[in-house]
């Protein structure tokens, strides 16, 4: 049954929907019902086997090559090299397995907040039952401790305040109340005669009907989010389209090679591992490696910025974020409610007002009331009375307790007599509306004013000009009373209305210039929340985000995805939303094409951590939240997030670095290979020298993860840029292979090389350029304008150096190397340099758009 539709309805029209009565179901009914609705539990998504997870895991387009790959470096004796690849394959699946299962984890601590036995009217006999057991219909009792069975709808309520912060994030507890007549409400959170399945009965006690269990619950629905495979992020993608794009290449590549050996009448069998090798060639191998050294280098920095990485490949997306939502509770504030104002009935300053509260909150020990979150440094103690106590301590050596009248749910206040020169003052304190029914005049600066209607009026738009701001406001009142040894509420009568206190959850002090600092790093915060909409808009307004438009939770019941994806772009405060509407919200925003990340530390926070490309939460956050997170920041504060980002981008650029230089280059020795092949009469170079050319090359690669990234990459989010990539690999691989084949001609022509020279000669050239293009490729700018890291220096020129000298070297003739001739080295440097300044050239028409702009 939809809550939603019930909300509305009265108490008749709910037992007649749910085909009910207020003497419950017949132990026979409740057995049809269970066979109709299914036990009330939460089904789990079941561990998967690794063998499955390697299954799925071997259909990624680049695992698949990788694998390709291992089974030709087999078969063409290239063991080692095989071996590691599947080494990084295996690593990969076993790293998604774990990511994958930790969802499971993460359901097994969220049901611990669900019911395991209920107390239920059958055959019009209250019994304790086990909760699986409910169905539709039945009619059950709280009591205060009680965690609730199921989602239900009340009957009967006393005093009734529930702790619903899993499901909408509130951390007061919300006062709840019977059904009534002509029910308002069209929003879930909003429900105040509704009682959900994962929340908890503070105090009071109720009867209500059951409306939903098990899957269909609000909790049910949280923990069905979860339990679902997590959407690939953006960077999961992007490696998905790189890998396409390879194979797309590949398989043309292997048919045109092949095509062209079989035409030229060589052996079948020879062409086709001849094709598949220069294929395998092309992949770049070493992504897995260098992606999770990168990943881990710019854990290690993000640690020392109080950021925990927990998934590795969330810093790439936590890099590319460009939409941030968050709860404002925590981030835009303090978390902890102070004392803003304490005014009179006008809206004066009343110091007055501030000795009366204090006296109140100071000799009162009620237990908590309404607006409890009792514990406050191990002292038990609502937040305003806290709030209060914090505040500059009046004089208060001439007054002395006599006796309280301690809070409860039906006055909303609370009461002390004070006695001071021998006179007895009672003070109370309260709720507005139940403190301002008992006071027949007011204070006004001092002068005592019969508060007739008039006055009424004027009282009444100071609060509400209170409430509209946003604040939590209680009244204080007193009267001189007569002495006597014990008061009660028959006291609390012929008040005088002393004023207001103000409370708020204020805005952390640099919060605003963290929010400018991520609007010009190109991130847009969203706030949404299960706050009402006015405490909302008063906060952003401090921290300088617009909320000149609130969408609230009920607003978005009945819209489609394609308009909440217009009204996500343009509003950034969602106010009273429900913890399935902020997943929805962070799925529309994805699929419109953003990377989203999501900040919360509560369980209503699950389903929207779970469904972000990065799930951020923080140290003290509940473990369930912690758990489905990807990322924890060991200070909750935007600063700490700000430094995240910006080490995400770094990471991804340098991953990025690889892939392009690793593609072009690889593509260009296919090239340059296939057309040697084509051309000579001798192989180019012998299958020793070209795996130690690969190996030599892939050792430079390495000290990538060390690599500066310039300031000006950083500034923006950067995404995923196949066609960058593309244009790379077809505009600067061949540029390589014309300085290949031009180190052809020279060997040839001009040094009259034998097949050994000539194979020296290409080994040299081919390594020099390729190593040293790094320098060029791995900056927008001009590469004298951009430093690199000195790892990357050293070895980039020791693999030069190294190659330069080893046909000089005792084990040259053991490789097929001879010496060059000195006037050789005076062509290689004039070639790299030439390459290096074309591929700058090429570089600058390419990369300046996605500078610019991605």
């Amino acid at each position: 049954m939809d809550l939603l539709s019930l909300i509305t309805l009265d108490k008749q029209a709910v037992l007649a929907k749910l085909n009910s009565s207020l003497d419950g179901l017949t132990h026979l009914e409740a057995q049809k019902r269970q066979t109709l609705y299914g036990v009330n539990e939460i089904a789990q998504r079941p561990y998967r086997l690794l063998i499955m997870e390697a299954i799925s895991h071997s259909t990624n387009p680049l695992v698949a090559i990788l694998l390709i790959a291992a089974v030709v470096s087999a078969f063409t004796g290239n063991v080692v090299s095989s071996m590691i690849i599947i080494i990084m394959v295996i690593m990969s699946i076993g790293l998604d397995y774990f990511q994958s299962h930790r969802s499971l984890v993460a359901i097994k601590k969220l049901q611990r907040h669900i019911a395991s036995t209920a107390n239920v009217l059958r055959d019009q006999k209250w019994n304790e039952i086990p909760c699986r057991e409910l169905v539709p219909g039945d009619i059950i009792h709280l009591i205060a401790g009680d965690l609730i069975p199921a989602d239900a709808l009340l009957l009967k309520a006393k005093d009734l305040h529930i702790q619903q912060a899993a499901l909408t994030g509130e951390s007061l507890p919300v006062e709840k109340e019977a059904i009534y007549e002509n029910h308002t409400s069209q929003n879930i959170a909003d429900a105040k005669n509704a009682v959900f399945s994962g929340s908890s009965v503070v105090s009071g006690t109720a009867t209500a009907i059951v409306v939903a269990t098990g899957q269909d619950t609000q909790f049910g629905n949280i923990i069905k989010a979860f339990a679902k495979v997590a959407p690939h992020t953006e960077f999961e993608k992007g490696i998905t389209r790189f890998g396409l794009f390879i194979m797309k290449v590949v398989f043309f590549l292997v048919l045109f090679v092949f095509a062209v050996n079989v035409y030229l009448k060589r052996s079948l069998l020879e062409s086709l591992l001849f094709a598949v090798a220069l294929a395998v060639g092309l992949t770049p191998e070493l992504l897995p490696m260098i992606t999770t050294v990168t990943l881990a280098a710019g854990a290690v920095h993000m640690a020392r910025k109080k950021v925990i990485v927990k998934n590795l490949s969330a810093i790439q997306n936590f890099g590319s974020i460009d939409i941030l939502c968050s709860d404002k509770t925590g981030t835009l504030t303090r978390g902890e409610m102070i004392l803003e104002q304490h005014i009179d009935p006008l809206g004066n300053k009343s110091e007055n007002v501030m000795l009366w509260a204090y006296l109140n909150s100071l000799f009162g020990t009620e237990i908590p009331n309404p607006f409890n979150l009792a514990v406050l440094k191990k002292v038990n103690i609502n937040p305003l009375d806290a709030a209060i106590l914090k505040h500059d301590h009046p004089d208060l050596k001439t007054y002395h307790k006599i006796d309280e009248i301690p809070f409860d749910f039906e006055r909303r206040r609370s009461s002390v007599v004070v006695e001071q020169g021998g006179a007895h003052i009672l003070i109370i304190k309260g709720a507005p509306e139940n403190v301002t029914q008992e006071c027949t005049h007011c204070n006004i600066e001092g002068e005592i004013h019969l508060m007739d209607e008039i006055w009424y009026k004027k009282i009444e738009t100071t609060f509400l000009s209170l409430s509209k701001l946003g604040y939590r406001t209680l009244a204080v009142a007193y009267r001189e009373i007569e002495p006597k040894s014990s008061y009660d509420v028959r006291d609390e009568k012929e008040m005088v209305l002393g004023g207001f206190l103000a409370f708020f959850d204020p805005a952390l002090k640099d919060i605003p210039e963290v929010i400018k600092k991520l609007s010009r790093e190109g991130v847009t915060i969203k706030i949404l929340t299960g706050d009402n909409d006015l405490v909302t808009s008063h906060v952003c307004q401090q921290v300088g985000l617009d909320s000149s438009r609130i969408v609230t939770g009920g607003q978005l019941e009945h819209i489609s995805d394609m308009a909440l994806g217009e009204i996500a772009e343009e509003v950034n405060v969602f106010a009273r939303i429900s913890p399935m509407q902020k997943q929805r919200i962070i799925s529309v925003l994805r699929g419109r094409g953003h990377v989203v990340g999501y900040i919360g530390d509560g369980i209503n926070d699950v389903p929207s951590l779970h469904s972000a490309d990065v799930g951020i939460s923080v140290a003290g956050a509940v473990d369930v939240a912690r758990e489905a997170a990807d990322i924890i920041l060991l200070k909750h504060h935007l600063s700490v997030l700000l430094s995240g980002i910006l080490e995400g981008r770094k990471s991804f650029g340098n991953v990025m670095k690889y892939l392009m230089m690793g593609t072009s280059s690889n593509f260009g020795n296919m090239l340059s290979m296939a057309g040697a092949i084509l051309l000579l009469p001798f192989l180019p170079m012998l299958p020793t020298q070209i795996l130690l050319n690969n190996l030599l090359y892939d050792i430079s690669q390495i000290v990538i993860p060390t690599d500066n990234v310039d300031p000006s990459f950083a500034r923006k989010p950067k995404h995923w840029d196949i066609t960058l990539i593309r244009k790379f690999m077809f505009y600067i691989g061949p540029i390589s292979s014309i300085f290949d084949f031009l180190t052809f001609f020279v060997m040839l022509k001009i040094f009259v090389a034998t097949e050994s020279l000539f194979q020296t000669g290409w080994f040299v050239e081919s390594l020099a350029t390729q190593t040293l293009v790094v320098f060029v490729i791995r900056t927008a700018k001009s590469p004298w304008k951009s430093k690199p890291s000195t790892p990357l220096i050293c070895m980039a020129l020791f693999i030069v150096f190294f190659a330069a000298l080893l046909p000089f070297t005792p084990i040259a003739k053991f490789l097929g190397f001879v010496p060059l001739p000195p006037t050789y080295f005076l062509f290689l440097i004039t070639a790299t340099v030439t390459y290096l300044f074309l591929v700058e050239f090429i570089k600058k028409k390419l990369m300046w758009k996605w500078i610019a702009t991605k």
